[in-house]
């Protein structure tokens, strides 16, 4: 939680505000009190969406259909004024986080908790569906798992039959993953496909994984509409649930159970008053949210009520010695980096704050700094260093920055631990990493629940699952963009006609897409071009026939991607069929592994990347002063490291100006609008937070090393 703003209101209605669980461009979520001392989550939306009458009558249903039901299982409404000049709703508040949350930090649920809490939903679901409304959008990230039982919270997009649909008739409501089939297709959404969706739920809280897979929004639906679901072995050990579950992802609605039914089928008891259903590690984490509470800080005066006093009954927040003695009396206490922060905070907020020093501006970075990808991690967080000690090298700078560091290992059950260190130091305002793909998952809800700023460099895939993207940056041209560069280059520039593309499962799925959008904008670039392309599936050794049969099927190019081990195997094969035409290999393949593997066979592979090398012109003053520092030339992605942290330092200096240090959340605000100029392209982000400008840049093994090249011309929208 943050700190209210000057601008803040004290108060609303009867809610006494604390401070800011969360903001985005439509309003800002507040942690509120009553006079009687409970707590409520209050959703205030922006004047000028209030203004225009659609979004004034979508809040208002949101307000009836909360207001309609009563469930102990769904979060209870307990105020909203929809004809507010900021129309406002308010509901209980859970100190709890969310299934995704708990999902990605500590891993799928044991079999026996996921029939509890389907069990739990079922039943939340039967009475929304008993009073003829429709949930639409039941998925992890509104699930939470409070110290006393699971709810279902969110009805923003829900709709009763007697309410009036105010979206187009083709539209489809929801999240991709969950969303039916009969939704996908774009017929009206039904109970059946709240039960879909519970489906979809359940699989993924015992596997984390979505069961129809992830990918474009595309990808998903179609699967969902045509493919079976895929579960795993988590859930078929256990043959009633997935039976059960398989009834629930029928493809046709009439075959699903109600929610009713799915609660009559699921004879685990409904949890009771507590967490014993949940492995500990997630109880851990509601335990500390709790605990949390009992040191909230005093609450600020605001500009908007300066004169305002607490509200009567409300009391002072509970004191350390209070919170200690409530520990002593039975309380379950978790000692991680967020109750050390609160309690921080209170100390600064009963007055210690006067004498300390002052507060410093920090920028964290989240990287593999030990595991499989720690070079590539290591040159990130010097590109920041660099751009830091720059920037505080400056005379007239108006504050000076310093750089925490926390190491994920590159492994996706670490990603979690470390950002929640970086996100306890109050003093970090953005973050950037992770490195790779596998460690964002377990982290975007935690760094969107804290408005905490996140800025990858590096992971570049196209979806990352159900998790939260609020706050979530990604610097670079994705990694699905390669295919339309790769067609640029070759066809464009060396007059490739027939291109060979060999996918190699072994694998991940960005090169996979990567493979796909190549032969999807091969003709865009020349109407004459063909492809011919393969996918080898797992476990296969001997690539050699799949080779000499795309030889044989006349191409005159070659692109592979997949693993380094097999990118090396792919160069010897082709050097001993004496094959001169332009090579290519997947970005994410290349490095010291390939070189040495593949050895004389390597000479003339080319690879286009989203990075620039370090003897690119641009980048020259930066290799300087890389060689300076560390001995050394700069590695991949330093420079573009390096650009993101001189982006994040633009808007501090901008925000700076105001002669005020700024809040996370206001760091979030200003991060899409604009644009900066860094050494290696223009930053600039489109709605989905992701840089515009699908830039890459060409390299190729000369003498045994890579040599940059030179950019491929921007390419089209992946």
């Amino acid at each position: 939680m943050e700190r209210l703003h000057p601008s803040d209101p004290s108060r609303i209605a009867d809610y006494r505000l604390l401070g800011r669980l969360g903001a985005g461009g439509m309003g800002v979520v507040y942690l509120g009190r009553t006079d009687d001392g409970a707590l409520a989550a209050v959703k205030v939306i922006r004047a000028e969406y209030a203004d225009e009458a659609d979004f004034r009558a979508r809040f208002r249903r949101e307000a009836e259909i909360a207001a309609e039901v009563d469930s102990p299982w769904a979060v209870r409404i307990t105020g909203a004024d929809p004809d507010a000049h900021e129309p406002w709703l308010a509901t209980a508040f859970v100190a709890g986080p969310s299934l995704a949350e708990a999902v990605a930090a500590h891993g799928p649920l044991p079999l026996r908790a996921v029939r509890v809490l389907g069990k739990a939903m079922a039943k939340a679901l039967g009475v929304m569906h008993g009073q003829g409304l429709v949930h639409r959008d039941v998925k992890p990230g509104n699930v939470l798992l409070g110290m006393d039982r699971p709810r279902l919270i969110d009805f923003g997009i829900a709709r009763g039959g007697d309410h009036t649909a105010l979206t187009s008739a083709d539209a489809v409501l929801g999240t991709p993953g969950f969303i039916p089939p009969e939704q996908a297709e774009g017929r009206p959404a039904e109970p059946a496909g709240d039960v879909f969706a519970l489906g979809c739920l359940l699989a993924f809280a015992a596997t984390g994984r979505l069961p129809y897979g992830s990918g474009t929004v595309e990808a998903v639906l179609y699967r969902t509409v045509h493919d079976e679901p895929e579960f795993g072995p988590e859930i078929l050990a256990d043959p009633e649930l997935t039976v059960l579950l398989r009834t629930c992802l029928a493809k046709h609605p009439d075959i699903r159970p109600t929610a009713a039914e799915l609660d009559a089928a699921l004879t685990e008891d409904t949890p009771g008053e507590g967490t014993a259903w949940l492995p500990d590690p997630v109880v851990a984490t509601i335990a500390e949210r709790a605990a949390a509470l009992l040191a909230l800080p005093g609450i600020d005066e605001t500009v908007a009520d300066p004169d305002a006093a607490p509200a009567p009954g409300a009391g002072p927040a509970p004191s350390r010695r209070r919170f200690l003695g409530l520990a002593a009396a039975g309380a379950v206490l978790a000692t991680g980096g967020g109750l050390a922060s609160w309690l921080a905070l209170r100390d600064e907020d009963r007055g210690k704050g006067a004498t300390a020093a002052p507060r410093q501006w920090v920028i964290g970075v989240q990287a593999d700094l030990s595991g499989p990808q720690k070079a590539l991690g290591q040159a990130q967080e010097r590109g920041v260093r660099l751009a830091v000690d720059a920037f505080n090298s400056r005379k007239d700078k108006p504050f000076t920055l310093t750089v925490a560091t926390a190491d994920d290992a590159g492994r996706a059950d670490r990603s979690a631990a470390a950002a929640t260190g970086l996100i306890a130091n109050r003093d970090v305002l953005a973050v950037i990493g992770p490195t790779g793909n596998a460690t964002v998952v377990p982290c975007l809800e935690l760094y969107g629940e804290a408005a905490l700023p996140l800025l990858t460099v590096s992971a570049l895939a196209t979806a990352f699952g159900v998790t939260d993207r609020r706050s979530f940056f990604q610097t670079s041209a994705l990694s699905l963009a390669q295919g339309s560069a790769l067609n640029l280059q070759l066809i464009g520039k060396q007059g490739v006609r027939r291109l060979g593309a060999l996918c190699d499962r072994e694998g991940d799925v960005e090169g996979w897409q990567a493979v796909q959008q190549a032969n999807r904008t091969l003709t865009v670039v020349s109407p004459q071009a063909t492809a011919y392309a393969r996918v080898v599936p797992r476990g296969v050794g001997d690539l050699s026939p799949v080779v000499n049969d795309m030889l044989a099927h006349g191409i005159d190019s070659f692109f592979y991607a997949g693993t380094p081990a097999g990118a090396a195997k792919v160069a010897g094969l082709l050097a001993a069929a004496r094959f001169t035409g332009p090579r290519v290999v997947d970005y994410t393949n290349v490095g010291p592994e390939f070189l040495t593997a593949a050895g004389p066979a390597a000479e003339g592979w080319q690879f286009l990347a989203p990075y620039t090398g370090p003897d690119a012109p641009e980048v020259a003053d930066l290799a300087r002063a890389h060689r300076a520092a560390y001995g050394t030339d700069p590695d991949a992605w330093t420079a573009e490291a390096y650009d993101t942290a001189g982006l994040v330092i633009d808007r501090l200096v901008t925000a700076a100006r105001g002669g005020a240090r700024p809040t996370r959340a206001e760091l979030l605000s200003a991060l899409p609008k604009g644009s900066f100029r860094g050494l290696t392209k223009q930053y600039a982000f489109d709605e989905y937070q992701q840089v515009k400008g699908h830039i890459y840049y060409v390299h190729r093994v000369e003498g045994g090393r890579i040599r940059y090249v030179g950019p491929v011309s921007e390419t089209p929208a992946a």
